[in-house]
């Protein structure tokens, strides 16, 4: 049951997470660095934009080789399902383009996308293809996550606006707020770890004789020492 319920969650997360792309995506006030650079390629390429974010996702799965980074369940299921459900997303969706439907479907995708974080990582079947590559960088070469992530969303931001992606006031406030957000989110869903069936065995006793020197050795370490 504990099994079947994490897998639940993960799939849910997943499915969320794609559709809260979207929205954000049809809001066209600006999406998150990664989204930039997808927005980007499909114009370059013809490919749909969740058929670009597939193909992203094994890209950057690529580098985790020189990383000695490894894949896990949710890794492989968030780099299949996320594009086309994104894409799904954008079929079904409206472009917005009154300023207070922008802003209400932008808000609502970014709080989406907040449940959907907590959901899939709160599963625990392993980071997203990009969050692999940042927690390789700090793990094999020593960066800060925080730079790490830093110097990963800069860069593909930049070639994201080159290649022409939207940036936007949307691209500040999920850049803002997504941290903050998924600080709430996650314990909400984070899985605990299943407790042992089998009971702990009390501790055995000591020897009578070590008795007395054990409490005088603890009585030395936790007194103070006085001047």
């Amino acid at each position: 049951m504990h099994f079947s319920r994490r897998l639940l969650q993960l799939f849910v997360g997943l499915a969320a997470y794609g559709f809260a792309i979207a929205l954000m995506v049809r809001a066209a006030i600006g999406v998150a660095p990664w989204d930039v650079l997808s927005q980007g390629l499909v114009r370059h390429t013809g490919l749909t934009f969740g058929t670009v974010v597939l193909v992203t996702s094994f890209v950057v799965l690529l580098l985790w080789i020189p990383l000695r980074q490894r894949p896990r369940f949710g890794t492989i299921a968030n780099a299949l399902l996320i594009g086309p459900i994104a894409d799904l997303g954008l079929r079904v969706l409206p472009q917005q383009t009154e300023w207070w439907a922008q802003g209400l479907t932008f808000a609502g995708g970014l709080l989406l996308l907040a449940v959907a974080s907590g959901l899939y990582i709160g599963a625990d079947f392993g980071p997203g293809p990009r969050d692999g590559l940042m927690l390789g960088l700090h793990a094999r070469l020593g960066w800060r996550v925080g730079v790490a992530r830093t110097v990963i969303e800069v860069t593909v931001l930049a070639a994201g606006w080159l290649l022409g992606g939207q940036v936007g006031i949307g691209t500040v406030a999920e850049a803002l707020l997504i941290g903050p957000l998924v600080s709430l989110t996650l314990p909400l869903f984070a899985v605990a770890p299943r407790a042992s069936s089998t009971p702990l065995a009390p501790p055995a006793p000591a020897p009578p004789s070590t008795l007395p020197s054990q409490c005088a050795t603890d009585s030395a370490e936790t007194t103070p020492t006085r001047r």
